[in-house]
């Protein structure tokens, strides 16, 4: 029996089966039922070769209708087209039937020709569907396995991403560390220098943020790079970097090319994953000692030129110098350091950002408190 190359005819009336079967029977195989029952019987063994089922409506046991509706509920209707052959005349039972599923309907008495020509129509119809919907399922398996495996690949891209984080952060922060431990001072310097910043930054994006381009997430980067502004001094001579008085002029240009230096160290850098964070790191390592008005180094940068990033994290690293003890002076209070930085006494800042800077005074002095170095501690309790 070939595969979809079966007619099922069901009708009570034996004379009606035999001249339906004669239309056919020579390129299809017919098979016959002689009421619904029998045919539902038929079609849960055969259904995978039906090409079309002509079914009459009125029959005394099981009728066309009941038939509709069982081959509905097994979701046979989806495959195998059905076409009523009735004598009805009822617009009633004909709008049920197609309610039902039926794919066409033909009236008795019918032409043989057109007979044949419509149940051969609806196969052929039937066929392109099948067909369709087998090819459509096919694509959608290959594309949801596609799917699943790009979904694996994004999740392993993603663990790996987050793998290379955490390296980067610890690369970082060690190489912060070694920084701070070179330069006398304490791992806090760090913390203190990121929520500088971080607070500077949020206020200038309630002013700025559109004109600077300062989305949370590129806050989010600038601040914690702003831990590598530093990171050039890891080249710089213990004679000049530990000096305990003040540098000679010799010296001082040594100690600028810190800014330089440290770019050269992150340049090794260049596979990090993250090239948003290394470009905004190597800007805060060259140019947080540029000023507003071009008197920094070491490429005299004025105004906007000066990168923002570099322009708030000069603010924070200013103000932490001031009011924390190094080997070179003491600490200044709260009040003198932010007194030195609005007179211009360390250099002149862009307006915009000394404003920020007052709206937030509080919470600096609230982070030089809670991220002070011992001996800044002893000092405040002392006072």
């Amino acid at each position: 029996m070939e595969r979809k190359n079966t007619i099922l005819i069901v009708d009570d009336g034996e004379l009606n089966r035999v001249i339906l079967k004669k239309m056919f029977e020579g390129n299809y195989a017919v098979l016959e039922a002689s009421n619904g029952r029998e045919a539902m019987e038929k079609m849960e063994q055969i259904h995978d070769y039906l090409a079309v089922v002509l079914l009459d409506i009125v029959m005394p046991e099981m009728d066309g209708l009941a038939v509709l509706a069982a081959m509905g509920e097994r979701g046979l209707l989806k495959k195998v087209p059905v076409i009523l052959i009735t004598a009805e005349e009822s617009p009633e039972v004909e709008k049920r039937s197609y309610d039902l599923g039926a794919a066409d309907m033909i009236k008795k008495p019918f032409d043989p020709y057109i007979v044949r020509r419509r149940v051969e129509n609806m196969i052929e119809l039937y066929r392109h569907k099948n067909f369709l919907e087998q090819m459509v399922e096919r694509q959608t398996r290959a594309l949801r396995g596609q799917t699943e495996r790009l979904e694996e690949q994004t999740r392993m891209l993603r663990r790996q991403t987050e793998r290379l984080e955490r390296f980067n952060e610890m690369v970082i922060d060690t190489l912060s560390t070694v920084v701070e431990y070179r330069n006398l001072e304490s791992g806090q310097h760090i913390r203190r220098i990121r929520r500088f910043t971080g607070a500077l930054l949020n206020k200038l994006a309630s002013y700025h943020g559109e004109e600077y381009g300062l989305a949370p997430e590129i806050i989010t980067t600038i601040t914690s790079a702003s831990a590598m502004h530093d990171i050039g001094k890891i080249a710089i001579p213990d004679s000049v970097l530990c000096k305990p008085g003040r540098l000679t002029t010799e010296e001082f240009e040594i100690m600028k090319g810190h800014t330089v230096k440290g770019c050269e160290i992150l340049d090794t850098l260049s596979g990090m994953e993250d090239q948003v964070y290394l470009h905004c790191a190597k800007n805060i390592c060259r140019y947080h000692h540029e000023r507003w008005d071009g008197g920094g180094y070491p490429d005299g940068l004025k105004g906007e030129a000066i990168p923002i990033s570099a322009q708030v994290v000069a603010i924070a690293d200013v103000y932490d110098a001031l009011t924390t003890h190094r080997v070179y002076k003491p600490a200044f209070p709260h009040e003198r350091a932010v007194e030195m930085i609005l007179g211009g006494e360390c250099g002149a800042f862009s307006p915009r950002i000394l404003r920020c800077f007052k709206e937030v005074l509080p919470e600096f002095q609230n982070f030089a408190r809670t991220y002070a170095d011992e001996r800044n501690r002893e000092g405040s309790e002392a006072h």
